[in-house]
């Protein structure tokens, strides 16, 4: 289960004047009247990670309004991380331990330890609470910042220009696609966070480079093959996300005004994919290089 939870935040070297030519991980999507832009976003950036491909701003300039997976110029940080608390740690005389059994805790304990990972600290949270603020853990480590990631960005041009954002979900409804797992893929999800942390840095290296190169191959079979495997996870945290997000990116097809819609780089990939889905439906999409040209 290697990089698995890194597929929650898919968002080396930095590119700061990248070789025309190549794709990125971006599509447009032609509509009767207007164009629709889909931008895999990756979540986490570090400074050298900037400038980014200049075609992320060419489909910015197009769009009258942008779509996250979440409004993020609407979110109220206390009340997201209220949300958190009241989904993730746990309110009764149950511990994480209790929640992992003495086999699974044991082995988790050993990993954090290798990663130096305070486990102790997350002893009233469920396993998959304690997952994620581990894995911010061993990414804020190595400069990984969600306020550099492609939303914040974003968020902050839209901001400045007056561009209206809206979102297809809400924090509590992504808290609660992790929540509603089983104990069982629970446990999995914080012991593959912990086992793979010390090559953390090298994964994270990899994925950029594969993500601004928009290298669909390597993202699907380096990621989401291996998410695939783990039908509960895969099910939460993409499919039944794509499909919900197909049909309202579909319908806005019939509209006048440009969308640039950004969600996480995985939602692009795959049969399942979103464009793959809009394909399948007569949609015409494709895949744009750096720099941009549109149509």
């Amino acid at each position: 289960m290697k990089k698995l939870l890194l597929l929650l935040f898919l968002a080396g070297p930095t590119f700061a004047d990248d070789d025309e030519g190549h794709p990125v991980t971006l599509c447009e999507i032609t509509g009767d009247q207007n164009s629709i832009f889909l931008l895999g976003s990756v979540h986490l950036l570090r400074s050298i990670d900037y400038p980014l491909p200049s075609a992320f701003n060419a489909v910015y300039d197009q769009a009258d309004v942008l779509i996250m997976e979440v409004d993020m110029d609407d979110i109220d940080p206390f009340a997201a991380q209220a949300a958190f608390v009241s989904y993730g740690v746990l309110q009764d005389d149950r511990t994480l331990a209790d929640l992992m059994g003495e086999e699974h805790y044991s082995r988790a304990e050993k990993a954090a330890a290798a990663i130096d990972i305070p486990l102790d600290m997350l002893g009233k949270t469920e396993p998959w609470y304690a997952a994620m603020t581990a894995e911010m853990m061993v990414l804020n480590r190595i400069g990984f910042d969600p306020t550099l990631g492609i939303e914040m960005h974003m968020t902050s041009k839209a901001t400045r220009d007056g561009k209206p954002i809206e979102g297809f979900e809400t924090i509590e409804e992504q808290i609660q696609f992790l929540d509603g797992m089983s104990m069982q893929a629970q446990r999995d999800m914080l012991l593959s966070t912990l086992e793979q942390g010390a090559e953390i840095s090298e994964i994270m290296d990899e994925l950029i480079v594969a993500w601004r190169r928009g290298d669909i191959e390597y993202l699907e079979d380096a990621m989401l093959d291996e998410l695939a495997e783990h039908q509960e996870l895969n099910k939460a945290i993409v499919t039944d996300r794509n499909n919900r997000w197909v049909e309202q990116i579909d319908a806005l097809l019939d509209d006048n005004e440009n969308y640039l819609i950004i969600v996480g780089a995985l939602h692009l990939v795959g049969e399942n994919g979103v464009p793959k889905q809009l394909e399948r439906r007569g949609t015409a999409i494709r895949q744009l290089s750096e720099p941009a040209t549109l149509r």
